[in-house]
């Protein structure tokens, strides 16, 4: 029998999660099939974020566990790899197992048999909707999907870290007039040629994430020459030529792209452009993705005046939106951002802080101002 929770956090969240599923399921196309059998009750829900809340205090030899639950039988997985005999779904067991799960995307497989919960093997690969709960630290858990395309980072639903919890919004008002990548994040369906160039602006933004120091990215369109009375000149490194190693990845046909070399080699691309936002000032590509400058200044255009005011919105349930300064929402790269896409209204900025918040900024044309989306809780 499953045992009564004692984390209040996951019963209060359970059934929303569950409601999330059931509408991604009644809301899936013709070809997009998935056994709502699979999709597991608020209860079960509640018993795996529980059980992975008191595991993510525990500590194996000093270290506290990172480690990934899937909620799927064995038998719709493929190549898994599966224990001779389940266990239970312990904290203890899962702190246990935990190191085996430092690598990347090794999740622990877990069903039900005879009313308990159980660990049945090891998940290397997803191919269909389900539940996933990652710990990324302790008492902090994200409870997410695969896209039902299969490609790109996977969708979070909720992040819990202690008693906070935060259910992501997929209708939040924020999305009217939003960048195509907030829509991407929540899950929105996208052209397939934006789609693509999407994917690569979520990974820069997780290679910008990881490396701790903070970053500026400006993306600008490809024929646009106005940028640089937004920017110090000097520029500290320009690119001559434009550093191209994405866009020509992203020129090959369809074909080459399913080649796992391929991917290897744009993400590879993706962490050495992501490598560049590390230095101080910001990182400049066109929408192309072709690197123009890094370690840039940031400078108000002289026909411009200075942005008093953005309005800032967060993806979550119960949000709303909020007038501020711009440097109430960060420090010297948030105000940048903000004044440089105040100017140049055709740009995207994307600012990644120390602490691992994260924003976007783009120039609202419904509301005449610039927008800030807070989108941390959707990269994690």
């Amino acid at each position: 029998m499953i045992s009564e929770p004692s984390y209040l956090a996951s019963r209060i969240v359970a059934p929303s999660i569950e409601k999330h599923f059931k509408n991604h399921i009644q809301n899936l196309g013709p070809t997009d099939w998935v056994d709502s059998s699979f999709i597991p009750s608020a209860q079960i829900i509640e018993a795996v974020i529980d059980t992975s809340f008191w595991a993510s205090l525990r500590h194996e030899e000093g270290i506290p566990p990172k480690f990934s639950i899937v909620l799927l039988p064995p038998e719709l997985v493929e190549n898994p790899l599966v224990f001779e005999q389940s266990i239970r779904l312990t904290p203890k067991n899962i702190t246990k197992l935990a190191p085996a799960l430092s690598g990347p995307n090794i999740h622990l497989g877990v069903w039900f048999e005879n009313d308990e919960l159980m660990i049945w093997g090891t998940v290397l690969h997803i191919s269909t909707l389900c539940f996933v709960l990652e710990v990324i630290e302790p008492g902090l858990m994200v409870i997410k999907h695969r896209r039902i395309d299969g490609f790109g980072k996977f969708i979070n639903v909720a992040v819990l870290k202690g008693d906070d919890i935060k259910l992501v919004d997929e209708e939040s008002l924020s999305l009217n007039d939003c960048p195509a990548i907030l829509n991407s994040l929540l899950g929105m369906p996208l052209p397939k040629f934006q789609n693509d160039s999407v994917n690569v602006l979520i990974e820069l933004a997780v290679s910008m994430r990881a490396h701790k120091r903070g970053g500026l990215v400006l993306v600008i369109p490809e024929d646009s020459f106005t940028w640089r009375n937004s920017i110090v000149h000097p520029i500290n490194y320009p690119s001559n030529p434009t550093f191209t190693g994405i866009s020509e990845l992203m020129g090959q046909n369809a074909e080459n792209r399913m080649d796992p070399y391929w991917q290897g080699s744009l993400k590879r691309m993706i962490e050495v452009v992501g490598g560049f936002t590390a230095v101080d000032g910001a990182t400049i590509l066109n929408d192309r993705y072709e690197l123009l400058a890094f370690g840039a200044k940031v400078s108000r255009a002289e026909s411009s005046f200075p942005v008093n005011e953005v309005i800032t919105t967060e993806p979550v349930h119960g949000g709303s939106a909020v007038l501020m300064h711009p440097s109430q929402i960060g420090g010297t790269r948030h105000l940048a951002a903000a004044q440089f896409v105040y100017d140049q209204r055709d740009a995207l900025a994307l600012v990644a802080s120390q602490d691992g918040r994260f924003t976007i900024f783009n120039w609202s044309n419904e509301l005449e101002m610039v927008h800030a989306h807070r989108i941390d809780i959707l990269l994690l």
